[in-house]
């Protein structure tokens, strides 16, 4: 909370944030429910959720503290969605363990992520590009290309991480998944063979059953489909992208979602009807 109350006082970002009815309304549903998590984890002891609740507070208000520190403009709908994304992956999936609970829910999240991440990086350029003091201008396709290989890289990002705390902090963030089948040529003794090993039921390591229903596959399956679903995000965005840049002014549906630079005066009006 001191981080909220100091340089980044929270008041002023949320004096700003009333003027977008709908987003303050989501903001302060979140939080309140956000409060009542933190004081019921408080009352039961659990500290490491009481820091997860102060987190995730903190973001709730981000996109309000970059749009203000950075005279950046980030649309109503955007706005909603990075809000209602950091409640759903921190305190519904960890804190709630939809992650468990629902198998989907962690590939719906990394989905979405792909989608703002491209929207993030291609608000990001097309700033750039729009900048009359900057001789830098890039075709639509190439803004969709750069939005589509920065949505990639984040999401390649995170995987590093989740590796790193799986490998040096002893944690499981890259899931394990059962399969019935691999090849390997490891197991032949050369390289140039290839050994496939099928219908595996149950694993055992030093004689002791480890578990059933086939083989353990630690974490790879789990960092390729989260890969796969944060690509097809990414392309998702990027399709809207190139056909917002190359037709501007006529589809206006990726423009709910494009971070871009606080209009003066004549665009004031336009942003407040985003």
């Amino acid at each position: 909370m001191m981080l909220l109350n100091g340089r980044f006082g929270q008041n002023k970002y949320i004096e700003q944030m009333k003027h977008k009815k709908v987003t303050f309304a989501v903001f302060v549903l979140l939080r309140t429910i956000v409060i009542g998590a933190m004081v019921m984890s408080g009352i039961r002891g659990d500290y490491e959720n009481v820091f997860s609740c102060l987190w995730v507070m903190f973001l709730l208000l981000l996109p309000s503290i970059v749009e203000k520190e950075f005279d950046i403009y980030l649309p109503n709908v955007l706005e909603v969605i990075l809000m209602l994304f950091v409640f759903a992956s921190l305190v519904l999936g960890e804190m709630g363990n939809y992650y468990i609970k629902f198998p989907y829910w962690d590939a719906m999240l990394h989905t979405l992520n792909g989608f703002l991440s491209a929207a993030a990086g291609f608000g990001l350029v097309d700033i750039l590009n729009e900048n009359e003091r900057i001789k830098f201008r890039l075709s639509p396709l190439f803004l969709a290309l750069v939005a589509f290989c920065f949505s990639m890289t984040i999401g390649v990002i995170w995987e590093f991480f989740e590796f790193v705390c799986d490998v040096f902090f002893g944690m499981d963030l890259q899931n394990d998944t059962l399969v019935n089948s691999f090849s390997s040529s490891f197991l032949s003794g050369n390289t140039n063979a290839l050994v496939v090993v099928d219908g595996i039921q149950d694993v055992s390591v030093n004689g002791r059953p480890l578990v059933t229903g086939g083989y353990l596959d630690i974490g790879l399956y789990d960092t390729m489909m989260d890969l796969v679903v944060n690509f097809i995000g990414a392309v998702v965005f990027s399709i809207l992208g190139y056909f917002y840049v190359k037709n501007r002014g006529k589809h206006k549906f990726a423009l709910h979602f494009i971070p871009r630079r606080k209009r003066r005066k004549k665009g004031k009006k336009d942003e407040e009807k985003d």
